[in-house]
């Protein structure tokens, strides 16, 4: 299975950056995921890497090699678009075999590999049909069986599940990931969607503004957001995130509200903040303590019941929402006070001007 190194990799179009000075390494036998919104460079970055895109300066390099100006056909990858990307004029089998009538396996080999990925996809019923008869989630799964069967050194994917159901594309899911490890084969996968990110991936590479914002394991992403893009886009909702004023061991927040800094926090707030104490206060939804002696006072603003727990939207001031996850038994009415505490091993802090995490030595 192939290492991948880009090098100062970089993308333009005219003047204007798709993808700034990249470098990454995607170790062998690893499932990268590239996520980010819509014109973040992170299809850009994938098709560079499938030889699909030219770079604009910067080399790629597979296994030691320099594959920068190589064709997409001589660098043993498989890419699953989008759209599909399937011939018409062609059956869902034919489709399906078609790579492996590129390299010349052998009939019988054919027809097994072909019966093993449709049965993994469950689209045995739909083989002798076209494309253009199948729905849209039949020819993704069609798409996602031709690349599968090659077993090449790379699978590239870009967004391979999202003309699927909801129900489907969490099985699917599990499938790819399970392949993925059957294989060992390196996978570079591209999505918008953050829970699909932190299903699969080994690492996640959250891309923003043409470049990495943080490239990271999903727990560390989750946990430990390096700046407050990552923070607000990283989970569902996003990390809460309330500016205040720090002084004394103490953040000033909306609402009137006082929240005392745990101690392991104090030295890094206190010679990293600028001179008037502005610091960004980050804590997740599943980070809080509802009770009645809570330091942190609110209004109930709404609340959602997800089945295993209520999510509770509460107000501390007119223009300030923090969202927490609480037991789903927990009932309160709209404006209905809420007191809360901050767990203190969960609480981050951000610089308000550079908007990047502070440390405090945890490691």
């Amino acid at each position: 299975m192939a290492t991948i190194e880009l090098k100062q990799v970089e993308k333009k179009f005219g003047e204007s950056f798709a993808v700034k000075p990249l470098d990454m390494t995607i170790n062998s036998g690893e499932f990268i995921v590239l996520l980010g919104p819509s014109g973040c460079g992170k299809t850009t970055t994938l098709r560079m890497i499938s030889g699909l895109e030219a770079v604009t300066s910067g080399s790629i390099l597979f296994d030691g090699k320099d594959v920068t100006w190589l064709h997409p056909s001589a660098r043993d990858i498989a890419f699953v678009f989008q759209f599909f990307a399937l011939y018409s004029h062609l059956s869902a089998r034919e489709n399906i075999a078609f790579p492996l009538q590129a390299q010349s396996v052998g009939r019988d080999e054919i027809k097994k590999r072909v019966k093993e990925v449709a049965q993994m996809l469950k689209i045995e019923h739909v083989l002798d049909a076209r494309p253009g008869s199948l729905s849209g989630g039949d020819q993704q799964r069609v798409a996602l069986a031709r690349a599968l069967v090659r077993r090449p050194a790379a699978f590239l994917m870009d967004e391979p599940l999202g003309a699927l159901d909801a129900e489907f594309r969490e099985s699917m899911r599990a499938e790819i990931k399970r392949l993925h490890i059957d294989q060992n084969a390196t996978s570079v996968y591209v999505t918008h969607d953050q829970v699909e990110a932190m299903a699969m991936g080994d690492r996640i590479v959250v891309m923003s503004n043409a470049e990495v914002q943080q490239a990271a394991t999903p727990t560390e992403v989750y946990n430990n957001p390096a700046n407050l893009f990552v923070a607000r886009f990283i989970g569902s909702p996003g990390m809460n995130l309330l500016g205040g004023t720090y002084a004394d061991g103490v953040v000033r927040l909306p609402g009137d509200n006082r929240y005392t800094v745990p101690e392991s926090w104090r030295g890094a707030l206190g010679s990293s903040l600028p001179a008037d104490g502005r610091v960004v206060v980050g804590f997740r939804p599943e980070s809080v303590s509802v009770h009645a002696a809570g330091e942190i006072h609110s209004t109930t603003f709404a609340n959602d019941l997800h089945g295993g727990y209520t999510m509770l939207h509460l107000q501390l001031d007119r223009d300030h929402i923090v969202h927490v996850r609480a037991g789903r038994e927990m009932r309160h009415q709209i404006n209905d006070t809420v007191h809360f505490d901050i767990k203190p091993d969960s609480v981050r802090f951000f610089h308000p001007e550079t908007e990047k995490a502070l440390q405090n030595g945890r490691g």
